[in-house]
């Protein structure tokens, strides 16, 4: 029971520590197995035992025989829906072709390179060597986005990383099982048919009940055949089962079926899929603060003394070095990306919890079944799964600020509240060459606004924490225009800090407008200084377009803006001078003439 629930307590306090110092949870949580297994028999423990045993060993241990397994399998198949649920076929209309070769031609490239590389320099086999460079094709989804959050890139840079992360997790568990597959049938002449045979049912049941299944929980949820209270346990259980189901009919096909499944209800049209992504983000995160615990518990010490040699080093070197960017410029050839952004996606390629999970599965049954050198697998997966997270971690940062990816100032504008006023601005933002996101928690409102060619997203602000999305990193303005004041001045005290580097506005509401008594600070938060959601919304019913006029003097400026303001009742919302855009608001506060200038306004035409 206390190594139980120790788990469980030390996992969850390596995750508030890693949310405090901004790191990825995966290095205090491995540390912490680490701590509490191997070095704790070696030198802690007074009679040489683990304080947390994993496997029982006739004396102590969580999970008899087999038992652990089964539960990471389960585990990781939880945590790979989750980031299923995640992928918005949406979000990769630019880099869609990039992710696809990263995903095939990349894994190709670090497959056959990485196992190549493992043979000559640990003299592995080359089955072994084949199932380590399988198993660290993937990247790490729970690794990439804490390692990019505070880090401002280009979008297009920042969801590659995320995309490659999740997609490429079944990927790579694919080819460790069918070299595993190889390695268990003793590589005997009838292994290309044998591999193609399982290849083919993995492929044809995985995607199969993965779609079936997902119809059928959407059917069910869409259609109310499962009460409010009961939603989340119901879709946990339909996951587990499609897992089962999927092993039963065709062996590790059960991550393919899952992703499959978390792929298709995130993109349907699913009720309630809010609730379902929290409820299936604190679960991931309980398991997989367990999980790595657990499972770096589980290594014993000899199998750290195998990596302490000058080998190491070079296989990590050649892996990080040269395979990596490697696979990553052959699948970004004649892409629209930059060089310098090929370079920082090169650079960054953190392993995480689907390597280290596998490995230890499959590394334990190929010691078991006595295949001479399978004691490495596990410990080195483990050492390029922190050796990357480490480098990663410390070097991002300053990796992305020397090849010139970090941007040093953040022009994207992020609108909370898509109405028709906002989409028109946001139309007009993006027609100038500025990227815009609205996000809302009205789904007509988002519909309409994707349907107009723009980025938007249905998010509850309330319950949805948007620091953690690395694709807002290069947001520098914030822009509350919702028909609630009490939003819009939760969303500026809320979110200014992180989206507001260039200036944070909101509507002022109808009080607001008629207060004489309003400081300067509060008057310089407005997104215009004398029109509330209601004249915004009637200048938008007046005459739904937005007017250019050119400014000759700083006079005419003044006269103008009045005029704007106050007889056409129209709305100023920006002011272009010298080829720059500035928010009203923000032009006021500029020092210097007001003259040379295009004001543009939403409304009657003056």
């Amino acid at each position: 029971m206390l190594e139980l629930a120790g788990i469980i307590i030390l996992g969850i306090l390596a995750q508030w520590v890693a949310w405090k110092f901004k790191i990825p949870a995966i290095l205090p949580l491995i540390l912490i197995g680490l701590l509490v297994g191997p070095i704790a028999a070696e030198f802690l423990s007074e009679d040489g035992t683990k304080w947390i045993e994993p496997i029982w060993n006739g004396k102590k241990g969580l999970f008899p025989g087999d038992s652990l397994y089964y539960f990471v399998s389960l585990a990781i198949s939880i945590i790979l829906f989750e980031g299923g649920l995640t992928l918005k076929r949406s979000e990769i209309k630019n880099v869609g072709p990039v992710i696809t070769k990263l995903i095939t031609l990349g894994s190709a490239i670090t497959f056959f390179g990485a196992g190549i590389v493992a043979h000559y320099v640990f003299n592995l086999g080359w089955e072994l060597s084949f199932l380590f460079s399988g198993l660290i094709i993937v990247t790490g989804p729970t690794v990439i986005t804490p390692i990019l959050r505070n880090i401002p890139l280009k979008k297009d840079v920042s969801t590659v990383l995320k995309w490659e992360g999740i997609l490429i997790d079944p990927i790579g568990a694919l080819v460790a099982v069918l070299v595993f597959e190889f390695i268990s049938v003793g590589g005997d002449s009838g292994f290309t048919k044998t591999a193609l045979m399982e290849f083919g049912k993995i492929l044809l049941f995985g995607t199969t009940f993965g779609f079936t299944f997902a119809h059928a929980l959407a059917y069910a949820i869409n259609k109310k055949l499962i009460p409010h209270y009961l939603l989340n346990v119901v879709s946990l259980s339909t996951v587990l089962l499609v897992f089962v189901e999927s092993e039963i009919f065709a062996h590790e096909s059960g991550l393919l079926a899952v992703v499959v499944m978390g792929m298709v209800l995130g993109n349907g049209k699913l009720e309630n899929l809010k609730e379902l992504l929290y409820f299936k983000e604190s679960l991931s995160v309980l398991l997989i603060s367990i999980l790595f615990i657990l499972l770096s518990a589980n290594i014993n010490i000899e199998d750290l003394i195998l990596l302490y040699t000058w080998k190491t080093v070079a296989l990590f070197a050649l892996v990080v070095f040269v395979i990596r960017p490697l696979a990553v410029f052959a699948s970004t050839r004649n892409s629209k990306l930059k060089f310098n952004e090929k370079l920082f996606i090169s650079w960054v390629g953190p392993r995480g919890i689907v390597a280290a999970g596998i490995a230890s599965l499959f590394g334990s049954k190929l010691i078991k079944q006595g295949v001479v050198g399978a004691e490495y697998i596990t410990p080195l997966v483990f050492m390029i799964v922190l050796g990357t997270v480490l480098f990663n971690a410390t070097t991002a940062r300053l990796f992305a600020k020397m090849v010139g990816v970090f941007l040093k100032t953040s022009q994207a504008i992020l609108i909370v509240g898509a109405s028709n006023p906002s989409r028109l601005i946001a139309s007009y933002l993006k027609e100038k060459g500025r990227r815009v996101i609205l996000i809302d928690s009205n789904k007509e409102f988002i519909e309409q606004a994707v349907k107009a060619g723009l980025d938007a997203y249905k998010i509850d602000i309330y319950n949805e924490d948007l620091t953690d999305n690395i694709e807002l990193n290069d947001v520098g303005y914030l822009i509350a225009m919702t028909s609630s004041d009490a939003v819009n001045k939760y969303v500026v005290s809320s979110f200014s800090k992180n989206f507001g580097e260039h200036g944070s506005y909101r509507l002022a509401s109808s009080n607001e407008i008629l207060d004489p008594n309003l400081s300067a600070e509060e008057k310089n938060s407005f997104f215009t200084p004398k029109d509330d959601y209601i004249n915004l919304s009637e200048a938008f019913r007046n005459n739904p377009k937005i007017y250019e006029l050119e400014i000759s003097t700083e006079e005419e400026y003044t006269t103008m803006v009045s005029k704007v303001f106050n007889e056409s009742r129209s709305v100023p919302l920006f002011v272009r001078k010298d080829d720059k855009l500035f928010l009203i608001q923000e032009y006021e506060k500029l020092e210097g003439n007001k003259d040379n200038c295009t004001l543009i306004y939403l409304g009657k035409n003056v």
